[in-house]
């Protein structure tokens, strides 16, 4: 790697609803926490893999066979 050219990585724990992962990142923040005696950068978000929908099978499951008979009635061919 070149020197001088690339950010500084800083310990950093992102936080999710239900879970945490400790990891490096250039964010920095205000709030910090410490853990195994070493300071982190506490980023909150909102969704991650561990909380995502998609990720945990907990989608949602939508009724579409109602928009689905709405569409064909509607652009059914008459005749």
């Amino acid at each position: 790697m070149k020197p001088d050219i690339h950010p500084e990585y800083h310990p950093a724990v992102f936080v999710d609803d239900e879970s945490e992962v400790i990891t490096r990142s250039t964010l920095t923040t205000k709030e910090k926490r410490v853990i195994d005696g070493v300071e982190h950068n506490v980023i909150r978000v909102d969704v991650s893999a561990f909380s995502h929908p998609f990720y945990t099978g907990r989608t949602k499951v939508l009724d579409t066979e109602g928009r689905v008979e709405r569409f064909k009635k509607r652009y059914a061919k008459k005749g």
